[in-house]
């Protein structure tokens, strides 16, 4: 079909337009979709999964830049700001919450208190550095930090991530281990004031 655009035969409409397309095909070579883009590596898999389901949107700080909040990426993934503490989270009396919670968009407040987004990176101080391959999937498996901990809270969307397969959690796990390490001790959790009465 590429052969005979170039030599200039008479085509109707319809089929043209559809000649058209497999032609660019033709000129552009084979599209790289996302499983092939990803295939290569479980960190390059990783990279791929950490992006599309958002993970730098709460647990990269944001500042503010001349199109409104933007991630710092010299802070990839390393949590909320240890400088940054919220004040005590208001008293809550029905379904709502605070999403973001401060400029850097990594607190989050609401009727189970004050949530700040973890280090992701591999500081064996402050972020999972100090954590294996199981505990991470574990984690993110049953909702537990650092597998039997404390619960995870919201806003983080661990029932989704638990669907992942062992082989897309692995990736995770393995590209978090390979992004720069950030020390950054993100603040305790902060559990609700009393109930209002």
């Amino acid at each position: 079909m590429c052969d005979a655009l170039d030599r200039g035969i008479r085509i109707p409409g319809l089929l043209l337009i559809g000649i058209m397309l497999v032609a660019a095909g033709c000129q552009q070579g084979p599209v790289e979709t996302a499983t092939t883009q990803t295939a290569a590596s479980p960190v390059e898999r990783g990279k791929y999964l950490v992006t599309v389901v958002g993970c730098g949107e709460c647990h990269t700080p944001h500042t503010l830049g001349p199109n409104g909040p933007e991630p710092d990426m010299a802070k990839m993934l390393s949590g909320h700001p240890e400088s940054s503490a919220l004040p005590p989270p208001p008293r809550f009396s029905g379904d709502g919450w605070i999403w973001g919670g401060d400029g850097s968009l990594t607190a989050y407040a609401g009727p189970w208190g004050v949530t700040y987004a973890a280090n992701l990176t591999p500081d064996e101080n402050t972020g999972i550095g100090i954590w294996d391959e199981q505990m991470f999937i574990d984690t993110l498996r049953n909702g537990r930090h650092m597998a039997n901990g404390r619960p995870l809270l919201p806003p983080m969307p661990w029932q989704a991530f638990k669907e992942m397969t062992d082989d897309d959690l692995k990736a995770v796990y393995a590209y978090l281990r390979s992004i720069p390490a950030v020390s950054n001790r993100v603040p305790d959790n902060v559990p609700p004031p009393e109930a209002a009465r």
